[in-house]
């Protein structure tokens, strides 16, 4: 939830700028996720019938909220039974049928293509039959149709976590996925100095365990379950738990991770380190004033642009 409500926050900003029908796939030449990432991205991507963003980040917030009980139910037992049962459960297939999943990403995102979003995404998923990333992007689906999927198989497969959902098996028009071709068309060198970027992520655990090659010497197969499955790790980290109460608590850890100073990751440690560009909350405000003056200029630029400026 961390990452709808840097995304709200942000539209909102947007909004008390540029007037209440701002959206952020206005503002963006790329918009990116994988995972659940991947389906934020559609969402705030695909069209309606008013050819807008099919949701505002405000309402994704309340489509988690609603659905993810569903996506993943949890059997009515004391949590640690609960526990024992999915692990269970999940040694001999995924832990969730994910049958509700696909069922309400089919129903918004309906016969949407990955050509028609609003501005272009990048999703990445993995081909288990070839063992290497397919990455859905709408560069490549206007220069091979064969990869113009539907959104909805996109972010199916994208989200399919290895033992908590089933893998997903798709076709494009005339050729299976997974088999992605590649143009090697020559690339003019980009000013990245010129680039407006946002990267939105969960954060990390404080309680993550860490691990030495003196201890992982002795490890077999259930010494690395252990070090790699958050089942094992606690309750608090498994991200399947989609009670009310959880998700409501993950709703006021996002908000108030808005207050916290802007970090950045250590490269020797690996450890988020505080900088001196003030909270979360005041970057994505100074960026959104980014965002909108750089809209402002490209209108400016455009003879379509220019009449929708003098019509205000």
């Amino acid at each position: 939830m961390g990452v709808e409500s840097e995304g709200l926050s942000l539209e909102f900003e947007l909004e008390k700028l540029d007037g209440e029908e701002a959206r952020i796939a206005d503002y963006f030449d790329v918009i990116a996720g994988t995972s659940t990432g991947g389906l934020v991205t559609a969402m705030l991507t695909a069209p309606n019938e008013k050819n807008r963003p099919l949701f505002a980040a405000k309402e994704i917030k309340d489509f988690y909220l609603t659905h993810c009980p569903k996506i993943f139910p949890q059997p009515k037992c004391c949590p640690l039974l609960r526990q024992v049962k999915k692990l269970i459960r999940g040694i001999s297939g995924p832990k969730y049928d994910g049958k509700y999943l696909h069922g309400i990403v089919k129903e918004k995102l309906a016969k949407t293509r990955l050509h028609q979003t609003l501005t272009n995404i990048v999703i990445p998923t993995f081909d288990i039959k070839q063992l290497q990333p397919t990455i859905f992007s709408s560069y490549q689906a206007k220069e091979k149709p064969c990869l113009d999927a539907l959104l909805s198989n996109i972010c199916i497969a994208t989200s399919a976590a290895p033992t908590y959902l089933p893998a997903h098996y798709f076709e494009t028009k005339d050729e299976q996925t997974g088999k992605v071709i590649q143009t090697a068309s020559p690339q003019k060198p980009m000013d990245f100095g010129r680039f407006l970027v946002i990267s939105l992520g969960t954060g990390s655990s404080k309680s993550q365990k860490r691990y030495n090659a003196e201890r992982a010497a002795k490890w077999g197969v259930l010494g690395w379950l252990n070090s790699r499955d958050p089942l094992l790790c606690g309750m608090e980290l498994s991200v399947d738990i989609a009670t009310q109460a959880k998700l409501e608590n993950l709703v006021r850890v996002g908000e108030r991770l808005l207050k916290k100073p802007v970090s950045r990751v250590n490269l020797e440690t690996g450890k988020f380190e505080p900088t001196d560009q003030g909270t979360n909350e005041e970057a994505l405000k100074r960026f959104a004033k980014l965002l909108s003056q750089e809209k402002q200029l490209r209108l400016a630029r455009s003879a379509h642009g220019r009449l929708l400026l003098n019509s205000k």
